[in-house]
C-alpha cells in the first residue's frame, strides 16, 4: 500500500517555502483501524504529509542547482508536536519552510493546521539519494505535476 498524503500543492517557492492541502476523508484507509467509531488521523501520517511536501521543496531547491537526479528521503524528525486531533472532514493545511539545502540533503520546518489552528509541527531532515532510473524519476515528476497542476504533463 502506498500513501500519497497531499491533494494539492498550493505554493512552491524554492528554497524558501511550500504550501499544500490534504482533505481528510472518512474513506481514507487509515480510518479502518484508527479508531473504529472515533476516527483520528494518525500522527505519523500527518508527519508523512509534511515530509512529502518538504521533499518536494528540497528537491525543487536542489534542481535549481542543476541536480535533477536526486530524490529526497526522510532521514530524521525532530521536535514533533501534536496539538489536536485531525478528523474526517478536516482540511489539513500544510506549510514547510526551507532552512538549509545542500547536495547532501536538506532541512525544513513544517506546520500542519486545521481552520488556522496548529495541529502538528516538526523539524524534518532529508538525505538525497542519487537515482539513475529514468522510470523512477519520471514517476516522481508525474506525481509532483499532479500535486501542482491537477494533471501530469505530457512527455
Amino acid at each position: 500500500m502506498r500513501y500519497l498524503l497531499i491533494d494539492r500543492i498550493t505554493g512552491l517557492s524554492p528554497p524558501g517555502r511550500a504550501t499544500g492541502v490534504k482533505c481528510v476523508s472518512l474513506s481514507d484507509d487509515c480510518f479502518v483501524d484508527h479508531f473504529p467509531g472515533h476516527p483520528v488521523m494518525p500522527g505519523a501520517l500527518i508527519l508523512e504529509a509534511l515530509a512529502q511536501l518538504g521533499g518536494v521543496l528540497v528537491e525543487a531547491s536542489i534542481r535549481e542547482k542543476g541536480r535533477g537526479d536526486l530524490l529526497a528521503l526522510l532521514a530524521m524528525v525532530d521536535r514533533a508536536r501534536f496539538r489536536s486531533p485531525v478528523r474526517p472532514g478536516d482540511r489539513l493545511e500544510l506549510e514547510v519552510s526551507g532552512s538549509t539545502v545542500s547536495e547532501d540533503g536538506g532541512r525544513v520546518s513544517g506546520v500542519a493546521k486545521v481552520d488556522g489552528n496548529t495541529v502538528a509541527e516538526a523539524e524534518l531532515t532529508f538525505a538525497f539519494a542519487k537515482v539513475a532510473s529514468e522510470k523512477a524519476l519520471a514517476r516522481r515528476k508525474a506525481v509532483v505535476d499532479v500535486w501542482l497542476n491537477g494533471s501530469a504533463e505530457d512527455p
